[in-house]
Parts: structure tokens; sequence; C-alpha cells
């Protein structure tokens, strides 16, 4: 892996590591920001998230209009230490229907005192072709993994993290 062929990112959060991957893992509805909704909501639309926690689970939402729409798969899992995915969004928004021909993303998380540390990779951008370096570049600006952890950096940090 190269650093052209990968981006990695870190935060900390409020809560202890166990707490921080039950609210990734467990409630991705709190904190997901759909890559298929157009405008400057990306949760409009969206009426669940959800990721199943084994290996071959799906990572998927479904908009309001009653579609499910896949966009990732679990590879491996182990609470509360990591989650691994095969990322199936293309550059251009559309599924990757096949997790073999998509990017990979690693999501590890760290005891940081009485606070964690999320450490993401996102790797293989190669895997989307001749798009792959300008995902790259959009994953690591504002809208990709900027405002995913954002989501999350705020969800932990509220006072009533309920569903």
């Amino acid at each position: 892996m190269t650093t052209e062929d990968a981006c990695h990112f870190e935060v900390l959060l409020p809560i202890a590591r166990q707490a921080a991957f039950a609210l990734v893992v467990d409630k991705p509805f709190l904190w997901w920001s759909s890559p298929f909704e157009p405008g400057d909501d990306p949760k409009r639309g969206v009426a669940e998230v959800e990721i199943e926690p084994q290996p071959g689970g799906l990572c998927h939402e479904i908009g309001a209009d009653g579609v499910r729409r896949v966009w990732g798969t679990v590879l491996s899992i182990e609470y509360p230490l990591y989650l691994r995915l095969a990322w199936q969004v293309s550059p251009d928004k559309t599924l990757i229907t096949d997790p073999a021909a998509a990017s990979r993303v690693m999501m590890t998380f760290r005891d940081a005192g009485t606070m964690s540390r999320l450490e993401v990779d996102h790797t293989e951008f190669v895997r989307h072709g001749e798009g792959g370096q300008t995902y790259r570049s959009l994953m690591n600006g504002p809208g990709g993994w900027p405002r995913l952890l954002d989501n999350i950096v705020a969800v932990a940090g509220a006072k009533d993290r309920r569903s």
C-alpha cells in the first residue's frame, strides 16, 4: 500500500472503546451520511442504516423510497478492536456489486485513557480503476471521511446518545 492509494484519519472519542465500537457498528443510523443522496442533506431520503456485524454481513441503507443500497460488506470484525469492510461505493456514487472489486476500509478502535481513538484507513483505491485517485481525493475531502468522522465525534460527545 502506498500513500497515493490510501487515506488515513484518526479521531478521539470521549467514550470508552467498547462504547465507540458499539456506536459505529450497532448504531450507524446516528452517524451515517449517505454517499447516494444528492445535495446538502445526506440524511434526506434515508430511512434506515445497518451494519450486519459478522463476516459477509452487509452494510446498507434503505431509502425513503424503500430501495436498499449496499455500501459495504464486512470482511472481518473483532469486537471491540476492529471492523474491516469492502467499500462498495464507486467514484460516481453508484454501487459496486462485487465486494472483490471494491476498495477497503479498516476501522480500528484503541483505548486512550477514558477515551478511545478511532483510526480509519481507506485503501486500495486502485480497485476503482481510472477514477481511483480522484476518488481518494474526494474521500479525503470534507464530504468524505471527514464528514463521517465529524458525525461520529458529534454523536459520541452528545450527552444523550440513545437511538
